[in-house]
């Protein structure tokens, strides 16, 4: 694992010698009270520097001067912002990720959080500060554990410290507590998408959840004997295939109103899918190590939620299992019983996502009556095809909740796009031989059947379904993510947490 940077809050605007220094301009080369200061002389060269390079401070744009006249830092870092009246919170995030991609892989930098006209009394407030902090340690993030030979220009010189000069260093540091926290969660999310299936497992995936005791987060796992006793037969079909024996983990964080109903997240599990009898073709299979992704978002919230103290009774379900096709495997043709009663028709092994979180979603409503369930699932091909790999499928059979987590998504830059929910889809699951199919049997409408064949798990609890399929792994690389594994859905879930269900 790449080493996190070590990251301060500083009120001097002196840079030290030898390091980096960013500062931020708008799109007028304008500078900030604090970031002229910190500049010096040097903002003369600065903007000889930048009519040659045809600099004007567009939101992306970059400026770099090496061994800069007037400055004692090895480097200087101009980033453009752009329109700074236009910049939301994602934005300023995206700037402290932005500035951590320039910089050196070790050393010292000084990065002067200050934008011209920014906040109420110009500069950067403490939220704006500690967004900028949050970018810069989500950008900072590598999964490289595996690397045991790595060029000369991979290798890191050293550790690398970041001062973030602050109009207000204590409540700058204090708002990025929280943020540390949400980071925190993010990045155990990456790691666990990232790791390699024969490393994670379910047992070990189970195993590793039990680290979010140390932040006083519950954790309870059902081994195979309990998920028999509870009639998982919908879970347990999925992982008859393998070796590695299925679990259940349910995390629960109690920090809202003693007896309060719980707000609750799902995550489906799949550590590996081959696709079963149903095998995938071997082309990109390997990426089949990420179809746990929304269970590696769950976990991810909950830690970020146990490590901020949020105010909020909150319940993280994931089941885990691994689909392979040995001689024991599920059958196309094969009927088995969910922990509702209800039967399913397997007609494709590869439509597995949907029994494991069958079990998961009832369990969950019928043991811990949530004011609402919202399941992560990288659950079909289909949502690539109608959303691509900016946005996440929302299906919802409420209103209410659908609107707070599209507001979510825009605050945080993880959008959801809300898709129907329709009776007359039903048809397309309905079965011969039991109450229902697995699959459509069809390519039409493949995540909206997904999603029908879910609801009928949920009963009347407000419930939404984020199909992550084009987001949780795989995703488009951004300012702040370069990482092949995204852990998507933590900052939306925790947003949303923190707006509309916190005490």
């Amino acid at each position: 694992m790449a080493e996190a940077p070590r990251i301060s809050f500083s009120p001097t605007t002196a840079a030290k010698p030898g390091g980096s220094l960013v500062v931020f301009c708008d799109d007028g080369l304008k500078f900030g009270r604090r970031a002229t200061e910190a500049l010096g002389a040097a903002a003369a060269l600065v903007t000889r520097a930048a009519k040659g390079e045809q600099f004007t401070g567009k939101s992306g744009s970059v400026l770099e001067l090496i061994l800069p006249e007037g400055l004692k830092v090895d480097r200087l870092f101009v980033l453009g912002a752009g329109k700074v009246a236009d910049l939301k919170t994602e934005d300023v995030v995206k700037l402290g990720g932005a500035a951590m991609g320039k910089l050196p892989k070790a050393g010292e930098a000084t990065v002067v959080a200050d934008l011209p006209a920014a906040g109420k009394t110009g500069g950067m407030d403490a939220g704006q500060t500690a967004d900028l902090a949050l970018g810069m340690v989500l950008r900072a993030y590598a999964f490289d554990r595996y690397k045991t030979k790595r060029k000369a220009d991979e290798k890191p010189a050293g550790k690398r410290a970041v001062s973030i000069v602050a109009a207000d260093v204590a409540a700058a540091r204090k708002a990025f507590a929280a943020r540390e926290a949400i980071a925190g969660g993010v990045l155990t999310a990456r790691d666990l998408v990232n790791e390699p299936p024969n490393v994670l497992f379910p047992e070990e995936f189970a195993r590793r959840t039990l680290a979010l005791k140390k932040a006083g987060c519950k954790v309870e796992i059902l081994d195979m004997a309990a998920l028999k006793k509870l009639g998982m037969g919908a879970l347990l079909g999925v992982g008859q295939g393998s070796r590695r024996e299925s679990r259940v983990v349910v995390m629960r964080w109690d920090g809202g109103k003693k007896g309060e109903a719980p707000v609750a997240f799902i995550g489906k599990g799949v550590c590996f899918d081959t696709g079963g009898i149903s095998i995938k073709p071997a082309a990109g299979m390997e990426d089949m190590k990420g179809d746990m992704a929304g269970a590696a978002c769950v976990v991810g919230l909950m830690q970020a939620l146990s490590s901020r103290k949020a105010k909020v009774n909150a319940i993280g379900v994931i089941g885990l299992v691994e689909n392979m096709p040995d001689g024991n495997a599920q059958r196309p043709g094969d009927i088995v019983t969910s922990m509702s009663g209800q039967t399913v028709e397997i007609i494709n092994t590869d439509a597995e996502g949907r029994l494991v979180l069958a079990d998961v979603l009832w369990y969950t409503k019928e043991k811990y009556k949530p004011q609402f369930m919202v399941n992560l699932a990288t659950l079909t091909g289909a949502i690539i095809v109608a959303l691509g790999h900016e946005y996440a499928g929302l299906f919802s059979n409420n209103d209410e909740l659908s609107e707070r987590l599209t507001a979510s998504g825009e605050a945080t830059g993880e959008p959801v796009w809300r898709m129907p929910l329709s009776s007359s889809f039903d048809k397309m699951i309905d079965s011969k031989f039991a109450d229902m199919k697995n699959t459509g049997g069809s390519r039409a409408g493949g995540s909206i059947t997904a999603a029908q064949f879910l609801q009928r798990f949920v009963d009347k609890t407000p419930w939404a379904h984020l199909d992550i399929a084009g987001t949780g792994m795989d995703s488009r690389q951004n300012e702040i993510n370069k990482s092949w594994a995204s852990g998507w859905g933590v900052r939306l879930l925790d947003r949303l947490v923190a707006d509309y269900y916190e005490g």
